[in-house]
Order: structure tokens, then sequence, then C-alpha cells
């Protein structure tokens, strides 16, 4: 992989992964309800999600993919359908941290395993793979899955510390519960792409 495709990923991997989307709207309602240092596995998740997902992609899960499109179309849906779940467990949150109401922020694990339905994922694990790893090169594909967790993690961080600052001006119900409903209808809207590619 050369230094000038390398610099040009990491381009890539910073406009996508800093700007709104699923995981990042997530991130900045978890960072506000629950708190940056709460929100750290939740980071963490996505990241190391992101990045296997990546390496699947590069290393021959993206064939299958292209070899059977009907796969790709229930991923999309199940995406779809656990988005407007989330965002519907975004919008009904009590309150900050709010424990007995059985809040709590996104495991590890959970964050991990939301980047196989996550259709901003899929689409950016889909095009590392294809545009900026050279045919047949797996050390290119280990880079690349490397460079996306790198830089991903910093532009993760900022939106939960984004959403962190935001807690004190979130301590009325009302203004939670506002904020709260924002981050599920942007939740939802970050759907657009699916209902338009789609259409």
């Amino acid at each position: 992989m050369t230094a000038q495709l390398l610099l040009a990923f990491v381009l890539f991997a910073f406009a996508t992964a800093g700007t709104p989307g699923p995981n990042n709207m997530m991130l900045l309602a978890s960072g506000a309800n629950f708190g940056f240092r709460a929100t750290i596995v939740h980071i963490l998740g996505i990241s190391v999600g992101l990045g296997v997902m990546v390496l699947a992609m590069g290393l021959g899960l993206g064939g299958v993919f292209r070899a059977w499109p009907v796969l790709h179309e229930v991923l999309r849906w199940v995406g779809g359908g656990y988005l407007l779940w989330l965002a519907w467990k975004i919008g009904t949150a009590k309150g900050i941290g709010d424990r007995e109401a059985g809040a709590r922020p996104m495991t590890f694990l959970g964050a991990a395993a939301f980047q196989w339905v996550n259709p901003k994922a899929w689409a950016m694990a889909l095009t590392a793979a294809s545009t900026y790893t050279p045919e047949g090169s797996s050390s290119a594909v280990f880079i690349v899955a490397g460079t996306f967790m790198l830089v991903g993690a910093p532009c993760s961080a900022a939106w939960a510390g984004f959403g962190q600052g935001m807690r004190r001006f979130l301590d009325r119900p009302a203004v939670l519960r506002t904020f709260n409903l924002t981050m599920a209808a942007l939740l939802v809207a970050s759907l657009y792409p699916l209902v338009v590619e789609t259409g």
C-alpha cells in the first residue's frame, strides 16, 4: 500500500467516522445520559467491530455478499428495524443515568455487533475494502482495518465527549426529554440512505 493511498484512506476514514450517523448519534446520547467514562466501552466496541468488519470484507466476505445480494438486503432491513428500536429506547429514556428505569450504556459486544446491522458501517467497510486495498493484498486489508480503528476511536470519543459536555444543560427533565427525542429523530433520519437505495 502506497503512502499516497494510505493518506487518501485516512482522510476517508476521518470523514466517514466523524460525520453524523447511527454510531455518533448514539454516542452523543450516551455521553449526555451516562457520561463519557461509562461510554468508553461503547466507543471501543464500535472501533473493534468496524475493524473486524473491514477485515471480513477485505478477506472475502465482500465477495459472498456480491454473489448473494439478498443477504445484503436482509441485513439492511434487519439493521433498519434495529435502528428504529434503538431510536425508541433513546426517545423514551427517563433521566440522566437513570438506572432504575433499566437504562444503561451499550456494552462492548453490543456496540461491536451493532456494526453488522448499521447501514453506514456497511457502506464504510465495503468502500474501504474495495477502494483502498489493492487486489489480493492481505497486508493492505490489515493496514486499512487498523487505520480505521485508530482514526475512528478519537472521532467517536469526540461525539461522546460532546454529549458529556451537554449534561449540565440537560439537568431539567423537559430539556433532557427534548434532547433525547431529538437524538431519536436524528437516528431515524440516518435511515434515509437505506430508503433512498431501496426506492
